[in-house]
């Protein structure tokens, strides 16, 4: 499984628009819900602009705007920090199109001689947070435009390592602006794409009922 392949978002979208300071139109608001097993290719909320902050639905997985097949979408679910600035797939994206990914947490699979065990790693408060992400805006040949993200991983931090070799970036919560700021330097961007503190965060093993997109239930996120 991908690194990161997996995340959740367990709250209720009052609190998403509060947290990022955003109105959202009616039918961005049915779109949202509580989502205890986020997949690629899943339609999720994802924060873009400044000034004021905009929320949009896109599609996991970054399908580029020059794309032939927009299946390519499920290989480019994530972007490497080392190299999204230079990769054809993400480096316009980088330059022009970064977003913010609302969660709650992620899962992650470390490999044991048993099998891989999933854990999910989350904040110790708990709350709301972001993934760096990037994105894009791909027309079918009818012109029909499909808006598609990846997000940004990193190496691990002490917590992660155990678990995997990859983390998702996440931003604090000043660093937010500077990557939604269009006319931001790339060498700043660049700098934000460090592991996150370990000692904000908590990993733990869940049930192997993860590994399934199709379960959905409040009971992913429970200890085993």
């Amino acid at each position: 499984m991908p690194m990161c392949g997996r995340y959740i978002f367990t709250e209720e979208p009052r609190k998403l628009y509060k947290r990022y300071d955003i109105e959202a139109s009616k039918k961005i608001q049915l779109e949202i819900k509580t989502m205890y097993n986020i997949a690629p290719g899943f339609l999720v909320p994802v924060i873009t602009g400044n000034s004021p902050n905009a929320i949009e639905i896109m599609k996991w997985g970054l399908i580029p705007h020059w794309a032939k097949d927009p299946k390519i979408g499920y290989k480019l679910i994530n972007a490497r920090a080392e190299t999204v600035a230079q990769k054809p797939g993400f480096r316009a994206s980088f330059r022009n199109k970064r977003c913010l990914v609302p969660a709650t947490g992620f899962y992650e699979w470390q490999p044991t001689k048993a099998g891989k065990v999933p854990h999910l790693i989350q904040m110790k408060s708990r709350e709301i947070f972001s993934f760096a992400g990037i994105f894009d805006v791909w027309k079918d040949v009818e012109g029909k435009e499909f808006k598609t993200f990846s997000i940004i991983t990193t190496s691990p931090n002490e917590l992660m390592q155990p678990i995997h070799n990859r983390m998702p970036v996440i931003l604090k919560k000043k660093q937010e602006e500077l990557w939604l700021e269009k006319e931001a330097p790339e060498e700043s961007l660049i700098k934000l794409l460090k592991p996150f503190p370990e000692n904000k965060m908590e990993a733990f093993i869940v049930s192997t009922r993860v590994n399934s997109p199709r379960n959905q239930d409040k009971e992913l996120i429970q200890k085993v």
